[in-house]
């Protein structure tokens, strides 16, 4: 049984009836441009084709009634009286009902089924396909139009002063906006974005360590920090405003780490528009080289892989028909992600997870991801 079928026998079963409506929101992979999104760079994510997904129906009053396949336990909340009560995970859905209420949307109450077959701290924004579900929920029920943009602030907002965790709005824009068989190319200032089509004969392949971080307990809001910190230090809002040339000429007073963290904020900007260029002249190859060196400079400059994810690229780069492999996500845990020849794809699969769990003893998840629609609605 799939994920979508799970949703509705389980809404049957609950409220005795089919559900009015399902909606579908994925989580993305990165392929290049990593924590340039809250430096108002450049990002290229890709929406997969793992989602969370909601059945639902329509209430007379203002409350929001969820329960959670996997959680196993239900939320309940009103409109009208929206509180913080903690860490449960329908904290994602009162941060969203709240920021789109503070954004001037007329809400109206739903109860329904949630499940999700994007792994949670895997670095592929299992938060961010639970916020854009929850948006294209009340957007549904209330009628009002689903622009991906306001859609995704009022997302990042909830993650921001809801949930606390100081994330970009990369992970929302690929959930709201992506389109299939495409990646998307997002400015983060302007938020101006434009879907990429993919390279023809190449198939991306995540590889899921099962190490896991929790953006909220991790380094995540300390680079955060140290990128303000060099922002300051150069006169600039943020790292995206400064120039490889400029890096070189004024970096020189700033501590060492935070110099090393703006280096790499800088230089991933630069290797997401090569990426851009390279994807559009069909250069798998360049593609291949710019998602390796994104992976070293994560790893030595922004210090956010770990031992398994480090492990994970090197096995994955050895295989025939890897153009290139590096981290993706958050970091501290989660997820690679490799550019593969598509013939070459379930073999190049098995032999990794064969040899990753040989070195390290842990057994991952390897999924050939297609590039999928964005948040929709299913019925």
């Amino acid at each position: 049984m799939n994920v979508r079928e799970s949703v509705q026998e389980a809404f049957l079963k609950r409220f005795g009836q089919p559900p009015e409506i399902i909606i579908r929101a994925p989580g993305r992979v990165n392929l290049i441009g990593e924590h340039t999104d809250y430096n108002d760079g450049f990002v290229l994510p890709m929406a997969i084709d793992r989602a969370v997904w909601i059945a639902l129906r329509p209430r007379n009053d203002r409350r929001v009634l969820i329960s959670s396949l996997e959680m196993k336990t239900a939320g309940d909340f009103s409109l009208d009286d929206l509180q913080k009560s903690g860490r449960e995970w329908y904290e994602y859905l009162k941060g969203v009902a709240w920021a789109l209420g503070e954004a001037g949307y007329d809400l109206k109450g739903w109860e329904g089924v949630m499940s999700s077959d994007v792994p949670v701290g895997a670095g592929l924004s299992s938060s961010a396909a639970i916020e854009m579900a929850t948006a294209r929920a009340f957007a549904q029920i209330a009628g009002f139009e689903w622009d991906p943009v306001p859609m995704a602030q009022a997302g990042r907002k909830a993650e921001n002063s809801w949930i606390g965790v100081s994330t970009g709005i990369m992970d929302q824009m690929a959930s709201a906006a992506c389109q299939a068989g495409h990646a998307l190319f997002l400015d983060c200032r302007s938020l101006d974005y434009e879907n990429i089509p993919l390279p023809k004969g190449v198939s991306i392949v995540v590889l899921d360590t099962a190490t896991r971080h929790s953006n909220v307990d991790s380094g995540y809001n300390e680079r955060f920090e140290q990128c303000q910190t060099a922002a300051r230090h150069f006169g600039v809002k943020a790292l995206r405003d400064v120039s490889p040339q400029e890096l070189l000429e004024k970096g020189k007073g700033l501590d060492e780490v935070v110099y090393r963290r703006a280096r790499h904020i800088v230089t991933e900007d630069q290797r997401v528009l090569d990426a851009i260029d390279a994807m559009r002249a069909g250069n798998v190859i360049k593609l291949g080289q710019l998602l390796d060196a994104s992976h070293v400079s994560m790893r030595d400059d922004f210090e956010i892989t770990n031992e398994a994810l480090n492990v994970m690229v090197t096995i994955a780069r050895r295989q025939p028909g890897c153009y290139g492999a590096r981290m993706t996500g958050g970091g501290f845990g989660g997820c690679a992600m490799a550019l593969v020849d598509a013939r070459k794809a379930e073999n190049f699969a098995a032999t990794v997870a064969h040899e990753y769990h040989a070195e390290t003893g842990l057994t991952p998840s390897v999924y050939v991801c297609h590039a999928s629609q964005g948040a929709e609605v299913m019925v």
